[in-house]
């Protein structure tokens, strides 16, 4: 005879159903799921050198807002020598060992580079090439209007692309021709340099001049 606490196979096994069962009807009973936390999303780099307490680095370089190296410091002390100065300290060369950091205003120093930067991007022109189309018989008042227009393109920096077109009978005097582009280059020399010089291009001459 089996004692009271004795538990045969068949009961063991109907017992493991009705756990099962029971955890599938909790399951679906519409309690809350157990879920892992999602990962934090990585930290967007910052634009620019880091400052402050972004430098984690237990020493730097310190160069103080004088301009003096003072030499390898705990980088904790160099944070409270910015703060008591009323600036910050600011990372200027990270890939040296220990990385080299300065002790400046931060915000100034931002404003003025960003308006170095305004200043070089106005600066900053695509060069473009400017036609003069002429005749080899041109009249003076012409030439003198070709030379103001070639003039203001070599003042604004562009380059400039003559070209001489022979017209019938013409072909047959291209010393004219060659000498007004000599005429041309003399009164040019101060403002521009041939950068091409003159060529045939089927019946016409193409010389081009760029600014000095």
């Amino acid at each position: 005879m089996r004692g009271f606490f004795a538990i045969g196979k068949h009961e063991l096994l109907a017992c493991n159903h009705i756990i099962l069962q029971t955890d599938c009807f909790a399951h679906n009973s519409g309690e809350p799921t157990i879920r892992r936390p999602n990962r934090a999303p990585p930290a967007a780099a910052k634009d620019g050198p880091r400052i402050n307490d972004d430098i984690r680095n237990a020493q730097i370089q310190l160069i103080d807002q004088e301009g003096e190296n003072l030499g390898t410091v705990e980088t904790m002390v160099a944070i409270r020598m910015a703060q008591e100065a009323g600036m910050d300290l600011v990372e200027i060369s990270p890939n040296t060992s220990p990385p080299v950091c300065k002790i400046m205003d931060y915000g100034k120093y931002k404003y003025s580079a960003q308006k170095k930067a305004a200043e070089a991007r106005k600066r900053q022109k695509t060069v473009e090439i400017k036609e003069i189309k002429l005749r080899p018989m041109i009249d003076d008042h012409d030439y003198s209007v070709k030379m103001r227009a070639m003039q203001r393109f070599f003042e604004e920096g562009d380059k400039v692309k003559i070209t001489l077109r022979y017209r019938g009978r013409e072909m047959a005097h291209q010393d004219i021709g060659t000498r007004l582009l000599d005429k041309i280059k003399t009164d040019v020399a101060e403002l521009a340099k041939v950068e091409q010089d003159a060529k045939f291009e089927g019946r016409q001459v193409v010389m081009v001049l760029a600014p000095r």
